[in-house]
């Protein structure tokens, strides 16, 4: 997958990438200066390429490119940041 593929969808609050059909997203949230990183989705067919670590990086880079903090209250955002540490520079604090 390009990543040049992933699209930000403002409308709809997501992050979305389609493949073959299908969509795989990051559904997000704004709270102030925080982009609160709600689901990240990717159907089972899509599933074991990395789509949905690239679709939460994109998210990190457009907080970045716009000074906002990040909450991941998606499981797997969560887990992606404890496993990337350096973006710990873009979390909310608590």
């Amino acid at each position: 997958m390009n990543t040049d593929a992933i699209r930000q969808d403002e409308g709809r609050k997501r992050f979305t990438v389609e493949e073959e059909g299908s969509e795989a997203f990051v559904e997000y949230a704004r709270e102030g200066d925080v982009l609160v990183i709600v689901h990240t989705i990717v159907p089972k067919e899509m599933g074991g390429r990395g789509i949905a670590g690239r679709l939460v990086e994109a998210a990190l880079q457009h907080a970045r490119e716009h000074g906002l903090k990040v909450r991941p209250d998606c499981s797997y955002a969560e887990a992606y940041l404890r496993k990337h540490p350096e973006h710990a520079g873009l979390l909310a604090p608590a």
